[in-house]
């Protein structure tokens, strides 16, 4: 069993506030082309609590990417709110957008090419950040042995990126993305390129370290898996955040887990209906509502409601 030092990144704010570690309220980013705007984001509603690890899932085009982009700093978002710990990512300056990217957030790209220099060792690239970031020799030294002991890459540590398999490539960024100790770590399709038992070895290594660390995760994934390694899982469809998944143990079965999930009511009390379910309202457009018993219970009219016009 990989074991994990009390020697960590910096830990998320801990102070008493009623505030999410990231906190994104009515969220839009809208991308303008010529004279052709789109909207990537809609009004986007995302609570992550500190030291939380979750995952978004959706289909391409459906806002996951731009949202990790946001979070990470490296895109502006267009309107709303967006606050990682104390820092509002809406009203930042570029020097200050700068800190927050080299101290503060952690980024973990589906592509290993973006994450280790091709020239560099392992031990190299990892201390990299660290380098730019000012810090001493020995310091260096010091927790990029601590980050490969964790992540079972020790032996490695001299070898470039090119000798390594696709799942130690993949551990090696997650390292490189842990060098400055961020509270924050995000990963875009960490396992995009890897087969199922390296996908399900990297997420297990994601999860020992948000749990040893107390690193907050967020992960953009295409994965079916990937519910039992997180806290919950996020659907995002149409730039809006549409159901969350939790899973719990199973008693009944060896091991086993169920998933719950939840259609997500936003702050301006909009939903998003499970995919299986539009249809039922395509036609016309309405939908009829009910309370009962303290549930409110959504139904297709059972007739068409539209008034009819008398002409004369």
């Amino acid at each position: 069993m990989t074991q994990f030092s009390s020697y960590g990144p910096r830990a998320a704010p801990t102070a008493q506030h009623t505030r999410p570690y990231i906190d994104c309220r009515d969220l839009f980013k809208i991308y303008k082309r010529a004279d052709l705007e789109v909207v990537a984001l809609r009004g986007l509603d995302l609570a992550v609590e500190s030291g939380e690890l979750i995952a978004i899932i959706g289909a391409s085009g459906s806002g996951k990417s731009t949202l990790l982009n946001i979070l990470a700093g490296l895109d502006r978002p267009s309107a709303g709110q967006v606050m990682v710990g104390e820092r509002d990512l809406l009203d930042v300056s570029d020097s200050d957008l700068v800190v927050y990217r080299r101290s503060e957030v952690g980024f973990v790209w589906q592509a290993t090419a973006r994450n280790l220099v091709p020239y560099l060792s392992v031990a190299d690239n990892i201390e990299l950040p660290m380098a730019l970031a000012g810090q001493p020799a020995k310091s260096r030294r010091e927790w990029s042995g601590e980050l490969l002991e964790s992540l079972g890459m020790t032996e490695k540590a001299k070898r470039f990126p090119y000798q390594l398999s696709g799942g130690e490539q993949q551990r090696a960024a997650i390292a490189v993305g842990l060098a400055n100790r961020p509270p924050l770590l995000l990963a875009d399709e960490p396992t995009g390129e890897l087969d199922i038992e390296n996908a399900d070895h990297i997420f297990e290594m994601i999860r020992g370290l948000n749990r040893a660390y107390g690193v907050t995760v967020v992960t953009v994934t295409h994965y079916v898996g990937v519910s039992q390694f997180v806290d919950r899982v996020v659907h995002i469809r149409d730039g809006r955040i549409g159901s969350e998944t939790f899973s719990r143990p199973d008693y009944r079965r060896d091991g086993g887990t169920v998933e719950d999930e939840y259609v997500v009511v936003d702050q301006a009390g909009r939903l998003q209906l499970p995919i299986e379910y539009t249809d039922r309202f395509r036609h016309g457009g309405l939908a009829k509502i009910e309370s009962e018993g303290g549930q409110i219970i959504i139904e297709p009219p059972d007739s068409n409601p539209r008034p009819t016009r008398n002409r004369s």
